[in-house]
């Protein structure tokens, strides 16, 4: 049980207030607090709020940025699509993202046709991810795409660890959130802001990697800023850059080559 503190604006859905409290162990408030991060379900969605630093913060795959990337993203020929192998793809990937984080990669892998398996052990960004969700399924232009994500709330280590082999996703994604992230972009984004101090960083980085290698079938992709550091224990087989982001592939092919 997290015990996060959990807030019910005036007019929002009790019954569904109830449910998210008991999936993710939401400490219910009888009043907003005057300090510190807490979650709030108002009349539109569930947020992540604070007074004072930022605006509220909230997973959205109907409107604003995921709208757009829907519609005008790229396609296949989008850096995280290019990543994990959909470019040339004859038979789309399954996709385990194990740092699910606000779901906006694995909204847009989703999107184009792959079945995304969201793993996220924080219970606040797991609630986000689930409210969303929720909204994008009975949205008529994301409910196809939201039927084909599915949320996990657990530890990527542990679930990964006792996958059977007849479960193994063709690719894990992995997004951590480290302690030497690029302050300068991480200024400006409030997501970021937030899950630094309420989820804080990502220290098992490399057993998480080591997790994903054996539970892959096809490859690993690790999701950095251009200029951050590698995650240690293995080097990748193939690092493409971007402005700002990098991936980092581990692709099991290419590694059997060079042992």
């Amino acid at each position: 049980m997290s015990d996060f503190p959990f807030f019910l604006a005036a007019g929002a859905r009790r019954d569904y207030a109830d449910r998210l409290a008991a999936l993710f162990g939401l400490q219910r408030l009888r009043a907003r607090p005057a300090s510190d991060y807490w979650l709030e379900l108002g009349d539109d969605r569930l947020e992540l709020v604070t007074i004072g630093k930022h605006g509220a913060v909230y997973a959205e795959f109907v409107e604003g940025a995921a709208k757009h990337r829907r519609e005008q993203g790229g396609g296949r020929g989008q850096p995280v699509a290019k990543a994990i192998g959909l470019k040339s793809a004859k038979t789309l990937p399954s996709v385990v993202d194990a740092t699910a984080g606000l779901g906006r990669d694995s909204f847009v892998l989703a999107s184009l046709g792959c079945q995304v398996t969201l793993l996220e052990r924080s219970p606040v960004a797991a609630a986000l991810l689930f409210d969303a969700l929720d909204r994008a399924r009975s949205h008529a232009d994301t409910a196809d795409i939201a039927a084909r994500m599915t949320l996990v709330h657990a530890n990527s280590i542990d679930w990964l660890s006792t996958l059977a082999p007849e479960q193994a996703p063709d690719v894990v994604f992995v997004d951590p959130m480290f302690p030497d992230t690029d302050k300068k972009s991480a200024a400006a984004k409030k997501d970021m802001q937030a899950f630094q101090q309420v989820i804080g960083d990502d220290m098992d980085s490399a057993a998480l990697l080591a997790a994903a290698w054996e539970a892959a079938r096809k490859r690993v992709v690790v999701k950095r800023p251009r200029l951050g550091a590698p995650i240690a224990g293995m080097k990748p087989s193939v690092v493409m850059e971007g402005k700002s982001t990098r991936f980092d592939l581990y692709i099991k092919q290419s590694m059997a080559k060079t042992d």
